[in-house]
């Protein structure tokens, strides 16, 4: 690459859960000869997707081109988390030639296009493409995606009604905000369901997105890298439920962090888990969980009550330990209901 061109970057967003860590590990493995950098952020002060990401470095992408932020939602803290640590993978000693960004389940995706205006990287990287995730599933089953007559007659029916979710916004903002739009768990939600998550998102987009069917992340990396949207200077075409706002923030959600004894039983922590989302309403639970007699730390995944573990290292020297985050809307946060349940 010419050292006087800009650096592509690719930003993957996504609601929590619709699989963007598992592309991110699939275009690690398949770099197509580019040597590669991933930040990679998530809401709350505790992160796992970095660490799993970190654990598939490689020559193409060393532990060193991989940065998490994991102290507050990207894109909202732009000036103080984002630009620094851009400035910070421009500097490092081996150029990478295409970025990678994961944001948070949470985040909003304009304000951080925004941020590619800046003086210091605006000449040196260029947003390529803006690839959200929806999980086809979740979406032909009506969640974040509401029908926009149907809202419209219930707010002329009563006012004082706001059917406008903050979940809702998240997603819309995020579908808004895309050049492409991956329909991931193509396998769980079938044709027919494929069928229905595609009609659902096409009522809610402000222009004609593509979209494309992939399971366990598994796509051609020719299909999203390469795009050369320079998305920072298309940010009209981008609504946003934020437009015209200083900034925003996601006093909507919470996170707590929950640490567990060693567990006797996978199966019953995934029951409880499980009975976790259905009782109270958590939309998220992720983290690294120790099983007696087991010497490999077991990786934790859920959304809602779709729980997904497995063994993802020996604990070797690392201290073993169990800790999970929470993620839920806050008035659904009981930190002492939570933790009962979890058996803290």
């Amino acid at each position: 690459m010419n050292d006087l061109a800009k650096i592509p970057v690719t930003v993957v967003t996504g609601f929590l859960g619709a699989g963007k860590t598992t592309l991110i590990r699939h275009l690690m493995a398949n770099p197509g000869g580019r040597r590669l950098a991933v930040l990679v952020n998530e809401f709350g002060s505790q992160g796992v997707d970095g660490e799993i990401l970190k654990s598939c470095a490689d020559e193409n992408c060393p532990v060193e081109n991989i940065v998490e932020l994991a102290n507050g939602c990207i894109c909202c803290t732009v000036a103080d988390e984002f630009l620094p640590t851009m400035e910070a993978i421009l500097a490092l000693p081996k150029r990478p030639d295409h970025i990678l960004i994961e944001t948070s389940g949470l985040a909003l995706p304009k304000p951080l296009l925004k941020a590619f205006d800046w003086p210091a990287i605006r000449s040196r990287i260029t947003v390529d493409g803006v690839i959200a995730l929806a999980d086809a599933e979740a979406v032909a089953a009506g969640r974040f995606a509401p029908d926009p007559n149907a809202v419209l007659a219930q707010r002329e029916a009563d006012d004082s009604l706001d059917h406008d979710t903050p979940l809702g916004e998240v997603f819309e903002d995020q579908i808004a905000c895309a050049d492409l739009i991956l329909l991931t768990k193509a396998d769980l939600a079938g044709e027919a369901g494929i069928a229905v998550a595609r009609a659902a998102i096409e009522a809610e987009a402000p222009r004609r997105i593509p979209m494309v069917t992939v399971r366990d992340g598994k796509v051609d990396p020719a299909v999203i890298l390469g795009l050369n949207a320079a998305a920072e200077d298309d940010l009209a075409a981008r609504p946003s439920h934020h437009d015209g706002a200083d900034d925003h923030e996601h006093n909507d959600f919470d996170t707590i962090v929950v640490d567990l004894p060693e567990q006797a039983s996978q199966e019953a922590l995934e029951v409880a888990i499980e009975k976790l989302a259905a009782e109270q309403n958590i939309l998220r639970v992720k983290g690294y969980v120790a099983l007696a007699d087991k010497p490999m730390r077991l990786l934790v995944q859920a959304v809602g009550a779709r729980v997904r573990s497995q063994f993802d290292r020996p604990w070797g020297s690392l201290p073993r330990g169990s800790q999970l985050v929470v993620i839920a809307e806050r008035g659904d946060v009981d930190a002492a209901r939570i933790r009962t349940a979890l058996g803290a």
